[in-house]
């Protein structure tokens, strides 16, 4: 079994339907998940269920080589998986952080990519249950009706926030889920029993990515009201030897200045593309803006050079150019400004108002599993992070941090941030205008001349609340063109 395509079921998993409302040319998707709901028990009963437990065993078809299935989930987006094939254990689990995979010849990886939004969607699905589409902003549209192992059965297609697609296939009579699909796996659900009032398919039958068969048979379960959280968090790797993480993000903090120093020896630029999903449950693009980024003083300056994929036209551009020289202009006067102002308070000039770096957003959190990995060929430190509630912020971007959670990877060599992943927890804002907990922002980097990791590409999923109204807002940012040169203020209207 290939351990990194293999997306393992849990039985109940179908019933759990993020609904919405979506036009079809037959019966809506909001019809077909009402009829859904009243087959597997109820739309009250199915409220009452947090959590989920598995037990059973699992066949590969190809070669008959069977072992042991567990699976566990607990709302809103907590999962983890385990079985064993012909003595090879695998393992994956998400714990509402970061998603990881461990098996017996691989070792344990954090999830990270395309993967990583795919195992996340997933999670949701089979442990945050229907009643979660207005928080997940999910769109539902219909599918054409199909026939499943001789059984008609009309589907719908649920499509996340991030653009991540689950298809679900009903019996077209008794409303029972028949078969869901999620990237390039495949499951089909068979021998429903009633489980403390609820229908539960005790027989599944599994395609994972690479095309392999597997058969799933369930011998108990469990509905729970609470699954310890330890079910889900990371493997500690007893065997491997770990530095002090806060001592690491102290070394962070102090080469944040030296990174400074280095940034403003290069330039880049930054494509961001603004998507969104349209009626049929489709990611398109809207519109985009290519700017060049440069660095002074450690503030970050922008001009735009490019709109929808067009060059600005020679007016249009000299006033970016003018503009980007008022930015330089107005650092000058905020520092010095800043300067005197700290002088006059402590004696002493202040750093305040640069980058902040991440060790200090990361002030407000509480760190947690800590593990080694390779990512991008290097070594690095891995940890997930979360709101410490001892905590009093004291700026905006700590106040930010301290109400999300995610993941942070760090170059422990060259003491870099190489990869961030972060998620609101809870909204943030005032009456005017509120972000929705449930915005998320990840960002890779790229190690460029073997001394600074730059931005290679970014997603932004943010739903914001102005008033009375809401604005979507999902951007994918691509980065790249580095170029390295000796700064001068001059440099930033002619480099590029």
């Amino acid at each position: 079994m290939h351990s990194s395509r293999i997306t393992t079921i849990f039985a109940a998993a179908a019933l759990f339907i993020i609904a919405g409302v979506s036009a079809s040319a037959g019966q809506s998707p909001s019809k077909i998940i009402a009829v859904a709901n009243r087959a597997l028990g109820g739309e009250a009963r199915l409220k009452r269920i947090t959590a989920l437990e598995e037990n059973g065993s699992i066949r590969r078809i190809s070669d008959g080589a069977s072992g042991r299935f567990f699976a566990a989930a607990s709302s809103p987006g907590q999962f983890r998986v385990r079985f064993d094939i012909g003595g090879s254990e695998y393992s994956r689990g998400y714990n509402g952080k970061s998603g990881w995979e461990k098996d017996s010849k691989g070792g344990v990886r954090t999830i990270t990519g395309d993967d990583a939004k795919l195992f996340q969607a997933e999670s949701a699905f089979r442990a945050s249950k229907w009643l979660r589409a207005k928080v997940e902003r999910s769109k539902l549209t219909a599918l054409p009706s199909a026939d499943i192992n001789g059984t008609q059965a009309k589907g719908i297609m649920l499509t996340t926030a991030k653009g991540i697609q689950i298809k679900i296939w009903f019996d077209a009579v008794s409303g029972l889920p028949l078969r869901d699909e999620i990237g390039q796996r495949s499951a089909e659900y068979s021998d429903y029993r009633l489980v403390d009032g609820i229908r539960t398919p005790f027989d599944i039958k599994m395609t994972d990515a690479d095309g392999g068969d597997y058969e799933i048979r369930l011998d108990e379960v469990k509905y729970e009201r609470e699954i310890e959280a330890s079910v889900f968090e990371f493997p500690a790797d007893v065997n491997e030897p770990l530095p002090d993480i806060p001592a690491l993000l102290s070394e962070l903090r102090a080469n944040a200045e030296k990174i400074d120093d280095i940034l403003e020896d290069y330039s880049y630029t930054e494509l961001r593309i603004d998507r969104e999903l349209n009626s049929s449950g489709q990611m398109i693009e809207k519109e985009s803006e290519k700017r060049l980024l440069t660095f002074f003083k450690g503030y970050r300056i922008n001009r735009l050079i490019e709109k929808d994929g067009k060059p600005l036209t020679a007016s249009d551009q000299e006033r970016e150019d003018r503009e980007a020289q008022k930015q330089v202009a107005e650092i000058e006067d905020k520092i010095t400004k800043r300067e005197a102002r700290s002088v006059k308070r402590t004696g002493q000039p202040s750093n305040d108002g640069r980058r902040i770096s991440v060790a200090d957003a990361l002030k407000g959190s509480l760190l947690k599993s800590p593990r080694r990995e390779m990512f991008r060929g290097r070594p690095v430190i891995v940890f997930d992070y979360e709101p410490d509630p001892q905590f009093k912020p004291q700026t905006r971007n700590e106040r930010l941090f301290s109400i999300c959670s995610g993941t942070i990877w760090v170059d422990e060599s060259l003491k870099q941030v190489v990869r961030l992943d972060a998620t609101l927890i809870k909204s943030a804002g005032n009456f005017i205008a509120k972000a929705k907990s449930g915005a998320s922002f990840s960002i890779d980097n790229e190690l460029v001349n073997n001394e600074i990791w730059l931005p290679s590409q970014a997603d932004l999923n943010i739903s914001i609340k102005i008033l009375f109204a809401g604005i979507n807002i999902n951007n994918l940012i691509k980065y790249g063109d580095y170029r390295k040169f000796s700064t001068e203020v001059k440099d930033v209207t002619t480099q590029e």
